[in-house]
């Protein structure tokens, strides 16, 4: 902790004008970047983005909940704001391997009550329209795309898809390699497709 305390101090504040109240601009991101919380990824390191580029939202495994009208979550809210009022034109769902939270659910994996839970309550029917892959996967990928599968019935989402104002991005960071893949599209059967970003 010692380390993070000693950069934010060397941080240098902006000047701030003498006017009262801050001119600034309010932020307009270029993308929702959703990713998991894990600390070897970061969205910032990834994208080489400065403040202001990424709207940010994290949790354990990357989860998108499903859209539940009358049932709102953190992440419903998020990526509604990210789309409605912020405008973002670009959503990336970034997952990636040796993923502790897809290890988690698997089994023989741990057991932490709070997170089972919660996992179970946002995630949607195990039946999805991707088969399964002809050959092993990681089961981070597999999860990803599930998460993109739940991203797209947002109805937010999906007018933005339908009128061409809003694309949806599925990355596959490799922490082995430092490689990034990119989920197949909507139309591809199978996570075999993952390719370099």
């Amino acid at each position: 902790m010692e380390s993070l305390i000693r950069h934010a101090r060397t941080i240098t504040p902006h000047p701030r004008p003498q006017t009262g109240r801050s001119t600034a601009a309010p932020p307009r991101p270029e993308a929702l970047f959703i990713a998991c919380s894990d600390a070897r990824v970061s969205p910032a390191f990834l994208t080489g983005a400065r403040p202001g580029q990424l709207f940010e939202l994290r949790n354990v495994g990357n989860v998108v909940p499903p859209h539940r009208p009358g049932r709102p979550t953190g992440e419903a809210a998020t990526i509604e704001y990210a789309v409605g009022v912020l405008g973002v034109t670009d959503i990336v769902v970034c997952g990636h391997s040796d993923c502790g939270a897809v290890r988690t659910l698997r089994p023989g994996g741990l057991s932490i009550s709070a997170f089972t839970t919660w996992w179970w309550l946002t995630r949607t029917n195990q039946r999805s329209r991707h088969p399964a892959p002809p050959t092993p996967a990681d089961p981070g990928q597999l999860h990803l795309l599930a998460q993109l599968e739940k991203l797209r019935r947002y109805p937010k989402v999906a007018r933005g898809l339908a009128h061409g104002r809003l694309r949806v991005h599925g990355w596959f960071y490799n922490l082995s390699d430092g490689r990034i893949l990119a989920a197949p599209t909507d139309n591809s059967p199978s996570p075999t497709s993952f390719a370099p970003l």
